[in-house]
């Protein structure tokens, strides 16, 4: 859209003020809104100004300048202003003019380059399905002397106390521990939310494809969006963040991405669905491979296999990731690869026999993570795996899940720490032709130390006191 475009977009729409977004290293959006009537043509050239120093992993005081330039192809309208709001995402530049090495939406784009550049394809599509929770209540705290949480669900079984705030308590419809997938209302009391949550994303130009409830009995959700190429669908999965959690709070509720909030049933992942095409042809296909996979697909396999402790400092980016990938919850801890099946972690969906619909799913991710550095990373792990022909080895069979403590097969690292290691040991893949500078990958690793892992580490926990209290 150009300056000129917009500009009647908004006199015709009402809109005053422009809204500029843009991703912070560990994956939340921040903004902040210029009045329409300051907002000339040439911020999307020179950009404006802003302090780097206040976003988290970006920069240090003495060298604290940095710019947002609005990507005219982002302008949207926020259905969630008070008053009439257009919005574009940002990228990320130096006083230079030099993109900011650290802008994650930075990295897609060269991670989408440089898989043009290899000559393997020339597109690769992700489908993410971010799982997501939506609560009554959620109220919680840490201090020295003290640490709570408390989550309120009326349709869950564990919350049978009656609660006025909580319409829907008291009347007997409950879902019990994992038994959330497809319930009718009553005992789907979120039904309507959920599609109120499509209709602000049609808003914001997001294609949904559909939605239901999820396993967990208390609010789990999930909302499915059109898949697209890596950088515009990890816009679009930012936008689908914002607008879930606008509208839960619009109605009185709290809706998260937590990957695991709930303790004894399942937690919320984000698998993702890739595919690789060359001048409009799938490359993933093949009329006689195993489950139809090409030879390139079955590379790719073996190259996220390979690389995933590494692939998954990204994609499972924090310490409660680590409590949903345990045996036991539809968690796929066992790296292996296989048609159909639920259980492994990657899989082969086979609804459709056409071409243009051969894929393979990557389940072990999470919604907690930033979706421009864990799309880029997946789709470097398979670069690789092409590349070196990394052979993914057999496929398994039957229901991994009881495999699972076996130790017969390679299993996804226990913590956040373990991935973090495995980063730091394997991290060539990424920085191949630069996608992944070696400053963001310190700075993500110190980051996700100091401030996350360690943070909890130290802190002691509920269970510990039930545990040790008395000894």
């Amino acid at each position: 859209m150009s300056y000129e475009e917009m500009m009647e977009e908004c006199e015709k729409s009402g809109i005053n003020f422009i809204d500029l977004k843009f991703c912070d290293l560990p994956g939340s959006w921040q903004h902040f809104t210029v009045p329409l009537k300051k907002f000339n043509k040439e911020i999307f050239t020179e950009g404006i100004g802003f302090d780097g120093s206040s976003i988290r992993g970006f920069k240090e005081i003495q060298d604290s300048d940095m710019i947002l330039i609005p990507d005219e192809k982002t302008f949207t309208k926020d259905p969630f202003s008070k008053f009439p709001l257009a919005s574009f995402v940002c990228g990320i530049y130096e006083p230079s003019g030099q993109p900011f090495e650290k802008d994650p939406r930075f990295v897609a784009k060269k991670a989408e380059y440089f898989l043009a550049r290899t000559g393997i394809a020339d597109k690769a599509y992700f489908g993410p399905e971010a799982e997501f929770f939506i609560f009554d209540k959620a109220n919680f705290g840490i201090g020295q002397n003290f640490s709570f949480h408390e989550i309120k669900s009326a349709e869950a079984n564990w919350d049978s106390k009656e609660d006025k705030n909580a319409p829907g308590n008291g009347h007997g419809y409950k879902i019990k521990n994992k038994e959330g997938y497809f319930p009718v209302p009553p005992a789907d009391q979120l039904a309507d939310l959920r599609r109120e949550m499509m209709i602000e994303m049609e808003k914001m130009g997001i294609e949904t494809e559909k939605e239901h409830h999820e396993v967990s009995a208390g609010g789990q959700a999930e909302i499915d969006i059109k898949y697209g190429t890596l950088k515009n669908t990890a816009d679009n999965l930012m936008a689908f963040k914002y607008a879930v959690k606008n509208t839960a709070f619009r109605n009185g509720k709290t809706a998260t991405f937590m990957p695991k909030p709930i303790f004894g049933d399942n937690g919320s992942g984000m698998h993702v669905h890739i595919s690789l095409w060359k001048e409009n042809s799938p490359i993933f296909y093949s009329d006689s491979g195993y489950a139809n996979l090409s030879e390139a697909a079955l590379h790719f396999i073996g190259g996220l296999l390979k690389h995933a402790p590494a692939v998954l400092a990204f994609a499972a980016p924090t310490v409660n990731s680590y409590k949903r990938l345990v045996p036991g919850f539809e968690a796929p801890v066992n790296l292996v690869y296989s048609n159909r099946n639920r259980s492994a972690a990657i899989r082969i969906p086979d609804y459709s026999k056409s071409p243009a619909q051969k894929r393979i799913e990557f389940r072990p991710p999470d919604p907690s993570a930033n979706p421009y550095l864990a799309f880029a990373a997946m789709l470097l792990a398979g670069i690789d795996g092409i590349a070196n022909k990394i052979n993914p080895g057999d496929p398994a069979s039957g229901n991994i899940y009881k495999e699972a403590c076996s130790n017969t097969m390679p299993q996804v690292p226990d913590s956040l720490d373990k991935s973090l290691l495995a980063l730091k040991k394997d991290k060539d893949f990424l920085t191949k032709d630069g996608v992944f500078s070696e400053e963001l990958i310190a700075s993500w690793i110190d980051y996700k130390r100091t401030a996350e892992y360690d943070f909890v580490r130290t802190c002691p926990s509920s269970a510990e006191f039930m545990l040790y209290y008395g000894i």
